[in-house]
């Protein structure tokens, strides 16, 4: 019951996470956006979405390999939703119903 002192916080072996190089190139790309445009205020609404489109395109394959995709969107609607839309779901499509 003790930390793992030979991990680093917040990685995780590649076996773990079929993602994570992936996710690490998204991040990357984002931090470089932020830190190099964002914060000297330009905008670039393009700016890294191939990275995080790869990166939830295997998120959903895993997921779905797991039958865990609709958990997922559900969750995502949910984070998007209005606050009067109570009654709207997100179909195993990932269609907003």
């Amino acid at each position: 019951m003790g930390i793992d002192n030979n991990t680093k916080r917040g990685t995780s072996a590649p076996a773990a996470s079929p993602c994570a190089h992936l996710r690490n190139a998204y991040h990357d790309c984002f931090n470089r956006w932020y830190s190099e445009k964002f914060s000297k205020g330009q905008w670039d609404k393009e700016e890294c979405v191939s990275e995080w489109e790869k990166y939830r395109a295997c998120l959903a394959q895993h997921l779905e390999d797991k039958h865990l995709r609709r958990v997922f969107l559900e969750a995502e609607a949910s984070a998007y939703s209005i606050k009067g839309d109570a009654g709207s779901s997100v179909d195993a499509d990932g269609a907003f119903r």
